[in-house]
Formats: C-alpha cells, structure tokens, sequence
C-alpha cells in the first residue's frame, strides 16, 4: 500500500533549512527563501507550480554534489 500523499499545496519543508549558495535553494526543500517566505500567501496553481520545479532542483544539486567530489 502506498503512503498517504501530502495535501494538495501541502509545504514540501523537510525541516532542513540551509540555503545553498550556489543555487540559492533551500538544501531540504529546494524552494527559494522567497518561495518560502510566500508560500502561505500562494493559491493552488502558483503552489503547484512550485512543487512541479522541485524534482528538477533536487537533480540539479544531487548532480552538482556528484561533481564536487
């Protein structure tokens, strides 16, 4: 059985806040500190939006994490 998925506009916090300085993208959620700090202000669509780019980030800096070593 899979497990239940978030809420619909649910936060993607993790409770692992640090920004990395290279992309500018919190190293938990991948959101940008204006994201963050707009996210309750957000409607649906504008959070989807967000939660649609996170995949993308979270390759991003795994690859990016890869290449450092």
């Amino acid at each position: 059985m899979n497990a239940p998925s978030a809420p619909r506009g649910a936060s993607p916090c993790v409770n692992i806040c640090r920004m990395d300085p290279v992309s500018g993208w919190c190293e938990g959620c991948q959101r940008t500190l204006d994201e963050i700090a707009a996210w309750s202000l957000l409607d649906d669509d504008e959070r989807e939006a967000v939660l649609r780019s996170l995949d993308g980030r979270r390759a991003a800096l795994a690859s990016a994490a890869r290449h450092k070593v």
